[in-house]
């Protein structure tokens, strides 16, 4: 075997059923490799930038799976940065490798090279300024080393992006040390002492029928924690929020779900946050839109059990009374023990406020369609365990704000880093890892433009996914930034095609809704399709979503 039939080889032991990538001279070779696997299904993008972010898909909701990109060196290899910052930022398993420039023309300026000699870009630095580590592939015997240590960094602690270059001559050198790769992949184990504490103090408050608040972050996904948290909540009656990337992890119709916490968050949880004594936040890192711009005295007043798998999150942003650096699945199996020992009464169930945004009525007075009502009808309609992906922008906060999610149904939003057209792509990703879920991916018409001719490629391989367009021709919440900054906007405004035209052309079936009930009968026929679905929906651009500006 070559190199490159050696990594695919690889990557097929491991499991990986899909990669995706871009064309070029410096990996050409590898696509021979692909081509002939039998386990292995090669997506060919239109721009590498999407391969990066569909292979964060492919791992979002699936701990399990390791995204999987590739691209040619040079100009190829710079299109993945934008999914290498996402997978960094949102603690998602990912292997990029990339053409690099073989060792005798290094420093000449050869085509695509990027060795920072004489005046080229230097992609490893770049690449390890993005991942949590970077290689260079220089002799073929090292690949089944270099491999089996890149992909134990990616899932190992907090998961991450690592990345290989592999210079175009090592590419179809020989191996002949071929080894199946071992993968060492252990949950994180807080120390008994840090456990210890935080059960103390979750024992104590419930006894004293302290105001306790569990929040839950998008580490608990990652952790596979849903049972035991189902289990902490419902037996001790702790009220719950979720973070937007987490929502719908456990059922937003529970009596005890407050819903979604922060600046954009529902109004029973911000109000409950308010007078909550203690709050067990879980999987989470205090992100921007969850604290109202990291507001400093949020935290004052209450006491705060932080469990977290990266130490560098604790006490990062608030400082914890009891700090517990640990995967959020073994840490709640042992604090549920913990609690058992307690003998603690039983649990009665608590008082909580009221206001939730997909509670309230349709909106039919706005000029045109209210975007929350679209929402609202997309949640009362989303088939069991469907995933909605949100992209950045206005579109997302009425996603997040208006989406109630109960059966097994999940919401991804971009996170900290927040690329637009991040979900644009990264929704084909996902359907990939979840072929027998329906993956609906509300985007709006900025985000699309700017990476919406992926649609040919979900088209080519009969990837079927449903974007629906909030159709404003502005960007909407950055006009509502600046009208609220200096009561004026410029530039905000767009022009868009003819969506459904450009549908047609791709080969998929597009439908326009200028009326709120248009957007039912179009939302079932496309689900019921199974091929890539477009619905262009005319919204109000006068309106905007849930935003409390005034904490920020």
């Amino acid at each position: 075997m070559d190199v490159n039939q050696t990594v695919v080889r690889v990557l097929e032991d491991i499991g990986v059923n899909y990669v995706f990538g871009g064309s070029g001279q410096v990996n050409a070779s590898m696509l021979l490799a692909l081509r002939d696997s039998k386990k292995i299904k090669t997506v060919i993008i239109r721009n590498e930038q999407a391969a990066s972010f569909m292979a964060c898909g492919y791992t979002m909701f699936n701990p399990e799976n390791l995204g999987v990109c590739f691209a040619t060196g040079g100009p190829g290899a710079f299109n993945l940065f934008s999914g290498m910052a996402v997978a960094l930022s949102d603690s998602l398993p990912l292997l990029a490798i990339t053409g690099y420039t073989s060792m005798s023309q290094r420093g000449k300026g050869a085509l695509n090279e990027s060795t920072g000699l004489s005046r080229t870009p230097d992609s490893q630095a770049m690449f390890a300024a993005t991942t949590k580590k970077s290689y260079v592939l220089e002799r073929a015997e090292d690949v089944c080393d270099i491999l089996e240590d890149a992909i134990n960094t990616a899932f190992d602690g907090r998961p991450g992006p690592v990345h290989i270059h592999i210079p175009k001559d090592v590419t179809t050198a020989e191996v002949t040390n071929y080894r199946p790769i071992q993968l060492d992949i252990k949950p994180v184990y807080a120390e008994q002492s840090a456990l210890t504490k935080a059960a103390d103090l979750l024992a104590d408050s419930i006894r004293r029928n302290k105001k306790i608040l569990a929040m839950i972050g998008y580490g608990c996904i990652r952790s596979g924690a849903m049972e035991e948290l189902k289990q902490l909540v419902e037996k001790y009656q702790i009220p719950y929020v979720q973070t937007m990337d987490a929502k719908g992890l456990l059922p937003e119709n529970s009596p005890l779900c407050l819903g979604v916490y922060g600046t954009s968050g529902d109004k029973a949880a911000n109000a409950y946050f308010e007078d909550a004594e203690v709050v067990l936040a879980m999987g989470n890192s205090f992100a921007q839109n969850a604290t109202f711009a990291f507001r400093p005295d949020l935290y004052e007043g209450k006491q705060l059990i932080h469990i977290n798998i990266d130490p560098a999150e604790i006490d990062k942003v608030y400082k914890a009374d009891a700090p517990v650096v640990s995967d959020v699945k073994p840490a709640l199996q042992t604090i549920l023990q913990m609690l058992d020992a307690h003998h603690l009464p039983q649990a009665q169930a608590p008082v909580l406020p009221s206001g939730h945004y997909y509670d309230e009525p349709l909106h039919r007075d706005a000029k045109r369609i209210f975007p929350g009502d679209v929402v609202k009808i997309l949640s009362e309609n989303l088939p069991e365990n469907a995933i909605v992906m949100g992209d950045a922008g206005s579109h997302m906060l009425w996603l997040s704000s208006y989406l109630q999610l109960n059966r097994g149904q999940r919401y991804q939003n971009p996170g900290s880093f927040g690329p637009m057209a991040c979900h644009t792509n990264g929704c084909i990703g996902v359907k990939c890892a979840n072929p027998d879920k329906v993956v609906i991916a509300g985007v709006g018409d900025g985000c699309y433009q700017m990476a919406g001719f992926e649609l040919m490629t979900a088209v080519q391989y009969n990837i079927p996914v449903v974007w629906i367009v909030f159709n404003n021709s502005e960007f909407n919440i950055i006009k509502k930034f600046l009208l609220n900054m200096y009561n004026d906007e410029a530039y905000m405004q767009f022009d868009n095609p003819d969506f459904i035209m450009y549908a047609e052309a791709c080969g998929a079936k597009g439908y326009r809704v200028t009326e709120l009930d248009q957007f039912l009968p179009a939302l079932k026929e496309a689900v019921a399709l199974g091929k890539p679905c477009l619905i262009d929906v005319l919204v109000d651009s006068e309106v905007y979503p849930p935003f409390n500006l005034g904490k920020v």
